[in-house]
Formats: C-alpha cells, sequence, structure tokens
C-alpha cells in the first residue's frame, strides 16, 4: 500500500520527503523491520525508537514515523506526528483494512474479572454456533487454536494483524480484555467495540496513572469507541461512567435496582448457583467456579451475550459449560485432605473476594501464601497485607515478581499491614520454598490459598525471567512427599 493512503486517517503536521512509496510491512521493534518498511519511533517509557532510526534504516525502512524532526536521514521520508502511537494504531488499522469493520467487537475493561468474562462470553458465544476470537492476558485464540500473550491488550500493529488473521478464518465474534495501559497508550485507536463492559474499579496500576481518576478516566474512554455498554452498577465507578456516557448502557448488579439482576445465591466449594434475571426472562444457573465475583463475571457476559441476540437458553448452556479459567480460583486436584487454590489475585480487591468465597466453604483454617509485584503500586502492599490478615488464620509472605526490586524490601511493607491484624504469620523470601513449608504445613479441612501468580509459568527477579510453574511444583512436591 502506498504510503499516501496509509495516512488518509492521521492527522501529521509535516512530510519530509516521497509519500509514494510502496510500503510492504509495519515496524516498531527494529530489529524485526525488513526491506521497504515503515517504522514508528515510539517513545516508551524506558527506551525512545528514535534512538533506533538508524538501525531500522540499514534492515530495509523507507519511512519513519517521528514526533520531531531526525537530523542527517536526507534519503529517508519522515512523517511528523504529534503522537507516534495514535498515528501507529491508524496507520496498522488501514493497513490492515480495518478490520475490526468486520467483525463484531466486545471490550472489557476492569480492575479485575476481565479474563474470567471473555472466556465466559467466548464459551456461550461458541455455544451458539459463533467462531470466536479471544484476546487477553493467559492467551489469545482463534476458535481453539491458542496464540501467546506478552500483554494483556498487544500493541495497535500486534493487534490490527491479529483481528485481520481472525478475519481471514471467519471468525464472527472478538472478545478482548483492554487494560488501562492499552487504553491510555492508544493501543485500541480506530477500534469501535459493539459493546464495551465495566467490571469494576480499585486501586492498580497508580505507579503508570498516578491517581485512581486518572485510572478511573482511562477506563472510561473505552465507553466513547463503543455503540453499547453493560457495566456493574454495584461498583461506585460503574455508576459514575453508567451517568457520564452517551451511548446505551445495560446496567448489572445485585445490590443496585439493575436490568440484569441475581438473586438465591449459594456458594460452595464446588461452584455457585443462582438466579438470573435479564430483560428476556429468568434462568438458574450452575457455575463451577465459586465466588460472588463468579456471579458478577458470569452476569456481565450473560448481559452482553444477550445483548448480541444469543438466546437464555444458550447462554444457560455456555455459562455452565466453562468448567474453570487458568489461574482464576483454580482448585488442584492432589492427594491431600486440605485443598490447594491457585488466584491470579494481584490487587487489594481481587485478595479480598478470593479470601471471602474461601470463608464460605472452608471447614479448617484458611492459609494464605502471597506477595507483591515490583516495581508497581507500592501503595497496596500493605492494604494487600492487612487484607491477608483480616480474612486468613495464618500467611506466608513470599516473593511474587520482584522484578528490579529487592524481595525483602517488598515483604516488609506488606508485613506493615498485617501487623494491625492479630494473624500469625511467617515471611519466606524464596517462593519455592514456601510452597514447600505451606504444603507441609496444611491440615485436614485446611484450604490453601496461592495468590498472585495464578496462570503464570515464570518469576522475574532482577530483569530476568526463570521459570515457574506453580501446578508443577506443587504436583512435583507432593509426589516428593509420598515417596
Amino acid at each position: 500500500m502506498k504510503l499516501k493512503d496509509l495516512l488518509k486517517d492521521v492527522e501529521y503536521y509535516k512530510i519530509i520527503g516521497d509519500d509514494t512509496s510502496f510500503i510492504q510491512s509495519l515496524h516498531y521493534d527494529s530489529r524485526n523491520v525488513t526491506k521497504d518498511s515503515l517504522f514508528f519511533c515510539i517513545q516508551g517509557i524506558n527506551l525512545d525508537g528514535h534512538q533506533f532510526a538508524l538501525q531500522a534504516i540499514s534492515k530495509g525502512a523507507i519511512a519513519l514515523i517521528v514526533d520531531h524532526e531526525l537530523e542527517n536521514f536526507d534519503q529517508i521520508t519522515q512523517i511528523l506526528v504529534e503522537d507516534c502511537r495514535i498515528a501507529m494504531a491508524l496507520i496498522a488499522t488501514a493497513f490492515y483494512e480495518n478490520p475490526a469493520k468486520k467483525l463484531t467487537m466486545v471490550g472489557v475493561t476492569g480492575t479485575n474479572g476481565k479474563t474470567s468474562i471473555t472466556y465466559l462470553i467466548k464459551t456461550i458465544a461458541e455455544q451458539a454456533g459463533k467462531k470466536v476470537g479471544l484476546i487477553g492476558t493467559i492467551q489469545s485464540m482463534i476458535g481453539n487454536v491458542a496464540i501467546h500473550s506478552d500483554r494483556t491488550t498487544p500493541e495497535s500493529l500486534d493487534l490490527q494483524k491479529l483481528l485481520s488473521e481472525m478475519v481471514t478464518e471467519k471468525v464472527d465474534c472478538v472478545v478482548m480484555e483492554v487494560s488501562s495501559h492499552s487504553i491510555a497508550l492508544n493501543r485500541i485507536a480506530g477500534i469501535v467495540f459493539d459493546i464495551g463492559i465495566f467490571s469494576n474499579l480499585t486501586q492498580d496500576h497508580l505507579d503508570f496513572h498516578g491517581t485512581l481518576e486518572n485510572y478511573l478516566n482511562a477506563k472510561k474512554k473505552l465507553f466513547h469507541q463503543s455503540r453499547q455498554a453493560v457495566i456493574n452498577i454495584d461498583d461506585e465507578n460503574g455508576r459514575f461512567i453508567s451517568k457520564n456516557i452517551m451511548i446505551p448502557v445495560c446496567k448489572y448488579g445485585i445490590r443496585e435496582c439493575a436490568d440484569v439482576n441475581a438473586c438465591n445465591i449459594e456458594i460452595t466449594l464446588k461452584g455457585v448457583s443462582y438466579e438470573l434475571m435479564l430483560l428476556e426472562g429468568k434462568i438458574n444457573i450452575n457455575l463451577c467456579i465459586p465466588g460472588i465475583f463468579s456471579v458478577y463475571n458470569s452476569m456481565a457476559a450473560a448481559a452482553a451475550c444477550n445483548l448480541l441476540g444469543i438466546s437464555l437458553d444458550m447462554i444457560k448452556k455456555g455459562l455452565e459449560a466453562l468448567k474453570g479459567v487458568p489461574g482464576r480460583f483454580e482448585v488442584i486436584k492432589i492427594p491431600r485432605e486440605y485443598t490447594v487454590i491457585l488466584d491470579y489475585a494481584h490487587t487489594p480487591d481481587g485478595l479480598e473476594n478470593i479470601l471471602k468465597t474461601a470463608k464460605e466453604f472452608a471447614k479448617g483454617r484458611i492459609i494464605t501464601l502471597f506477595g507483591c509485584g515490583g516495581d508497581r503500586d507500592k501503595g497496596k502492599r500493605p492494604i494487600m497485607g492487612k487484607i491477608a490478615g483480616m480474612y486468613s488464620d495464618y500467611c506466608i509472605i513470599t516473593s511474587d515478581n520482584p522484578r528490579s526490586e529487592d524481595p525483602m524490601s517488598i515483604i516488609t511493607q506488606i508485613v506493615e499491614g498485617i501487623k494491625e491484624t492479630t494473624c500469625e504469620y511467617i515471611c519466606i523470601e524464596n517462593r519455592k520454598e514456601a510452597i514447600r513449608y505451606v504444603l507441609k504445613f496444611g491440615k485436614e479441612d485446611d484450604v490453601i490459598i496461592l495468590a498472585g501468580k495464578g496462570h503464570e509459568t515464570y518469576q522475574i527477579i532482577k530483569g530476568k525471567q526463570y521459570p515457574f510453574d506453580e501446578k508443577k511444583i506443587i504436583t512435583g512436591m507432593i509426589m516428593e512427599m509420598q515417596e
């Protein structure tokens, strides 16, 4: 496609050079540049893409998208734009012929629940005979084909390429997690969602957004790009968003008067049953995933699918067909008299939700093993320590993904919160040894919760990624204990 055709929707203030060149490919990583390509000089948090322009040219780039003119690049076309990220999103949309327009698009945002809601919608839509694409934290999927995910919401260029592949594979509907980072960094620019979903908002990502208000405003932007909204109005931020957007809103909740509601809720270790009330009628639901949060997630999925024209019968079948989501309140099957549960909970609200759920059915002690990620919002560390202490009988405070931080420094900040409670605790920095300790410490009827890692199969320590699959670690240790 000619460069000038790719620029048709882009606001630029200067072109230096020839805009009639034919562009064969798009890149923002100079290591991947190929012949006759367009290179985007993206200003990142740690790196500036303008510094890699020369490397991109040496590998075949014939044009650059820049936010300031680069000197001594006389033979290369430069397009000067206000925001390279917005330009990349819009150019990628044009290059891949706006694939989102050919798909039914559902975007899910919120602090917690995004992954589970997307999996539930995918399962319901498949029960209704649709081929579904999924984009999210654990993985992306085209039908039943899994694709590795590096981040919750891909960079705009990768996202448009993936959507184009989904069109080629004759996908009907795409359901994707939309992170606050991706909204703030304009990764979804150029996409109009048929339905936008808001699950909840609690403290997280303040290292990036600075304030809760900025975090909320980022989430709210999704609904400026949506035709309809599905919003949790039991969440005060959901109520705020629902009153401040100009599109039709389907409200769901348990406590507040809503379009979609749930009652007669019963929670056990094996799942949750309740009566789901939609605009078109009532259905009895039996989910395989326990917890009040599962009720909220399934209401969001049911509301969205109902708006897409899927029948109540298919909604019921879909909700009940999903046996679980990797790393989301996942019960590990082991030959012990206690229960071990893995959960991705890495926010105060997420941790509180799983601990409250465990209290609903625990016959013995609740033992919680968790840590907090490094280079992330430090303010939530003592909060999570206090929550763990309030709802647990015993805690093992350990490492999560410390990244560049000292693990013991993170643990010390968590301890500040747990000391405000009467809960007994121990600090074991090495997470593998902490798991070994808790498996030996557990007694009959105890519920052991390993929080924070969930589906992840790695640990990031001092900038390096090491294999760390908690399911495999637990299974291996249990086998050792039986020998």
